[in-house]
């Protein structure tokens, strides 16, 4: 029984504890924390990725609204730009048409003087004679009313601006007279009748202007 008992006593100590210690089960959670926690950042490093990747759906939208802004910002000035050319175009026709006879009419004008001047011989020499050219005159005013109809049809217009103040855009001054009647700077003959085309000048009238009286005379 003895030896029983020995036996039992050294089996007891030779069996090693089944029961795990302390230090084993610390090393155990801090291993199952450590993978915890490399499996957080792994995650984490994942969804870094992912943002880096592309951008987030709030930015892509803003991105894709300013893309449309700039787009209608360049289809409204492309629109005003065609409409500018289309007026461009517009007012060119218009000014082709309403000055293609510019040139015809600085031709025609010197054929109109000779008109003028053949009415202003025929009616002196119809008072020298008694009316004996009357037939002529007549002949030749109705030749000149009628080349004046024309011209008017046409858009040209004559300017005769006797009495009327000089103006420099559509006069020319040939010299200045002395009239103590007339209002100085008003034009006191028109020498040549100007002539504009749809209010376009075409030719200055030129006139005498009255002198200012009240000026003081240069020392000779």
């Amino acid at each position: 029984m003895a030896e029983e008992n020995d036996t039992d006593i050294a089996s007891d100590e030779d069996t090693p504890d089944s029961q795990p210690d302390e230090n084993s089960l610390d090393s155990a959670e801090d291993a199952n924390a450590s993978s915890d926690e490399a499996e957080t950042s792994e995650i984490e490093d994942e969804a870094a990725t992912d943002e880096s990747v592309g951008p987030s759906p709030e930015a892509a939208l803003e991105e894709v609204r300013e893309q449309l802004a700039d787009a209608e910002d360049r289809a409204l000035r492309a629109v005003a730009e065609v409409e500018n050319i289309r007026k461009r175009a517009d007012k060119a026709v218009e000014n082709a048409h309403k000055y293609a006879l510019e040139s015809l009419t600085e031709n025609l004008l010197p054929v109109l003087d000779s008109l003028e001047k053949a009415v202003e011989t025929a009616t002196d020499n119809d008072q020298e004679n008694d009316g004996s050219v009357h037939a002529t005159l007549q002949g030749i005013e109705l030749s000149y009313k009628l080349f004046i109809d024309v011209l008017q049809k046409a858009g040209i217009t004559s300017i005769d601006p006797t009495g009327e103040p000089f103006d420099p855009e559509f006069h020319e001054a040939m010299s200045m007279l002395e009239n103590p009647d007339a209002e100085p700077g008003s034009v006191l003959e028109v020498v040549q009748k100007g002539y504009t085309l749809n209010d376009r000048l075409v030719r200055p009238a030129r006139v005498f202007v009255a002198k200012d009286m009240s000026e003081p005379k240069k020392a000779p």
